[in-house]
């Protein structure tokens, strides 16, 4: 296909986003079903304008004065891809083009957008959200805001039960491998663009080997913040599939108790294989169904909390979630979180601590959170992030992006990670 072609693809595909409400990663899927003669090149091109236009819908459709899909992939093209109005001009006529643009179209792609642009435009974040930006970031909202519409890399985490970064680095050489940043486990693989597809790293022998995982390195850190040990006790109590699992059993070396619950059957279910293939030895799953029995194995050491959240941190890589989410499955997802909490607080032991974890960025599910809930527990204490960084990482140590001194916050824009946010808290005696 030439490039006419997947524009208009592309097109078909945010088509079917915005007018029935669907997953980014549905709707390209389908298309491919539905377009067998689109080879693995196109479908990523296809994709990767997409995603691009997600990324940046709000300061595409101003530059348009338009929503619609058609405005915002010629638009995609123009500000994210780099081509010229007069070259986007010369695609849409060619043959299976989008068509011939419209006089208003081909001044909206040729004209210079203002300098100072509202927040929500600028930093192409959800207009309802921009006072939880501000409050987080002040006058770098917009910076922040734009950081999170950018393509994101891979990030891998080397398994110590199985490998070190070295074999990791050499194992994926061809594919740019480097040191990622902040996480002595991290390998990063640099974003592509459309012309370069992603590298399919779950394929490779290394990883059926269990020498690596998908993770970003700023979830990385929040696992190493946890700063548990070989045998100690730790309950990982909304596992997911089981990243940070694997993460906190590598820790551990197989040494010790681990357990991972989460009340989602389907989220949790993939975490068997990966154990397996990591090598993890020390874990036990305790299903949705199986929460006394949760309750029986208390209390831990250490409670890990990556609590739901908005995802917000995560918005480079999943960004049609970003225009999804609505105030009251925010207001919800607070209030799911003040409930982990207070489980947290009932399995941790005196002494034990509580690393509370979210991938967003909104101090509403962050900071403010924390607050409410050492309100409610006056035996919770806050452990400054930046001492205990030093005592169980090491090494350099990162201003919170919400200028905190207590708790830390990651970002794309000021740590070229996804958002995450962390409090490590110890719980009185």
């Amino acid at each position: 296909m030439r490039l006419a072609g997947r524009v208009s693809a592309a097109i078909d595909v945010l088509t079917d986003i915005f007018e029935r409400h669907r997953p980014a990663s549905e709707a390209l899927k389908d298309w491919g079903k539905a377009h067998r003669f689109a080879g693995s090149t196109d479908r990523h091109a296809i994709g990767t304008l997409v995603y691009d236009v997600l990324r940046r819908r709000n300061s595409l459709s101003f530059r348009m004065g338009s929503e619609a899909p058609r405005a915002l992939a010629l638009a995609g093209l123009r500000d994210v891809w780099g081509l010229s109005a007069d070259a986007i001009a010369v695609m849409a006529e060619e043959e299976h083009g989008p068509g011939a643009l419209t006089a208003e179209e081909g001044q909206a792609l040729s004209r210079d957008l203002p300098p100072v642009l509202p927040v929500h435009v600028m930093g192409d974040v959800p207009e309802w959200l921009v006072p939880s930006y501000e409050k987080a970031f002040g006058p770098r909202a917009a910076e922040e805001g734009a950081a999170l519409a950018q393509r994101a890399p891979v990030d891998l985490r080397v398994n110590l039960l199985k490998a070190d970064r070295d074999q990791v680095l050499s194992a994926l050489e061809r594919f740019g491998a480097v040191e990622g940043p902040w996480s002595p486990l991290a390998v990063r693989i640099p974003a592509t663009g459309p012309d370069t597809r992603n590298a399919n790293v779950e394929v490779e022998p290394a990883h059926g080997m269990g020498w690596f995982e998908v993770q970003d390195a700023g979830s990385q850190v929040a696992a190493l913040l946890s700063g548990v040990q070989p045998g100690m006790s730790v309950a990982d109590i909304c596992a997911g599939a089981g990243g940070k699992t694997l993460a906190l059993a590598a820790m551990m070396k197989n040494e010790g108790r681990l357990v991972a619950h989460d009340l989602d059957r389907f989220r949790l279910r993939p975490i068997f294989e990966r154990l397996t293939r990591a090598g993890v030895t020390n874990c036990e799953v305790i299903s949705a169904q199986d929460k006394g029995k949760l309750e029986a194995a208390g209390p831990f050491d250490c409670v890990v909390i990556d609590a739901p959240c908005s995802g917000s941190g995560s918005w480079r890589r999943k960004p049609d979630a970003k225009w999804r989410l609505t105030p009251k499955q925010f207001a919800q997802r607070i209030k799911d979180q003040a409930q982990v909490l207070e489980n947290g607080f009932q399995l941790a032991k005196a002494g034990g601590t509580i690393l509370y974890i979210t991938c967003s960025v909104l101090p509403e599910e962050n900071t403010e959170q924390i607050a409410t809930f050492m309100s409610y527990y006056k035996e919770m204490r806050i452990i400054p992030y930046k001492e205990h960084w030093e005592r169980v990482i090491g090494g350099d140590v990162p201003a919170s992006a919400d200028g905190s001194q207590d708790t830390l916050l990651l970002t794309p824009a000021r740590h070229d990670t996804d958002g995450f946010f962390m409090a490590v808290m110890r719980k009185g005696s």
